[in-house]
């Protein structure tokens, strides 16, 4: 009889897929208890390596032209759409009915190539020139904020990627904390992030307790701004630890991660740039 090999998932920081530098782990159930996979439980030196594979990435990120940006984006759709059996199976394993676990991988897919669609348009949307009553041209764009942490919320898949996505297209790098209750689509999403076009930690990946980790992150000094989506209880307080260096926070939401996205998340995660130029005569 042959005996099933047991999966040990890890980390997704910098490109690559090391084990907790801790060397804990925990065990990912499905709904009836049964075991599904061993996972890298992720400590605060992981949290730590990945803002710096996060701060490392961002500029060369930021620099490329939005338009390549949404190619990118759009590559992680394609590999998702390959993939999707895989990611329905996943979904269904953790609660999902066949059909839901269907339209949250299509919602899924889709929603990947509307982000990737507005990765060279919010800028014109987002952006304006100012009517001032002086000899200048007065004109404001967004730009990207920096590296955002995300404790990505209990909707595995759909919620996790409309968390990060925002994020990334308009020109930053994430630290993600994927949700403890139903880790392995996170790891699949690290997996079609890694085999698509999407450079070494522009997305930076972690499984384990949001708990644990998410106080680091929002007191993180090179952290730049952080979505509470998953944070639950403890909201407040990382709302209070980001303060310090005055990190943008999206706070928690009753959210239905299937409703039509709009700009909002694109918007949080820019600051504004406003300039002002002489007008010739």
């Amino acid at each position: 009889m042959r005996v099933d090999v047991r999966k040990t998932h890890k980390l997704f920081i910098g490109g690559a897929f090391p084990r907790s530098e801790s060397g804990r782990t925990f065990e990912a159930v499905d709904t009836k208890g049964r075991f599904l996979a061993n996972m890298a439980k992720g400590s605060r030196k992981d949290a730590r390596d990945a803002v710096r594979a996060a701060r490392s990435a961002q500029p060369g990120w930021a620099k490329r032209t939005p338009y390549n940006r949404g190619q990118v984006v759009y590559r992680i759709a394609e590999v998702m759409e390959d993939r999707r059996d895989q990611l329905i199976e996943q979904l269904r394993a953790v609660g999902s009915t066949p059909k839901q676990a269907a339209t949250a991988v299509d919602l899924t897919v889709d929603r990947t190539v509307w982000y990737a669609g507005w990765a060279d348009k919010y800028v014109q949307v987002l952006g304006n020139a100012n009517p001032v009553s002086s000899p200048y041209f007065n004109l404001s764009s967004p730009e990207p904020t920096g590296v955002v942490a995300v404790l990505a919320p209990s909707d595995p898949l759909l919620g996790l990627v409309s968390t990060v996505l925002p994020a990334i297209v308009t020109g930053n790098t994430v630290v993600a904390v994927a949700d403890e209750s139903a880790p392995i689509p996170a790891v699949t999403l690290a997996e079609i992030l890694a085999t698509s076009d999407v450079p070494g930690g522009v997305v930076n990946l972690l499984t384990g307790s949001a708990a644990e980790i998410g106080p680091w992150l929002a007191s993180h000094l090179d952290v730049n701004g952080i979505d509470l989506a998953g944070a639950g209880d403890t909201a407040v307080d990382l709302e209070a630890a980001a303060a310090e260096n005055l990190k943008r926070v999206l706070r928690p939401d009753t959210e239905d991660w299937s409703a039509e996205p709009d700009l909002s998340r694109l918007a949080r995660w820019t600051e504004t740039k406003t300039v002002w130029h002489p007008i010739g005569v």
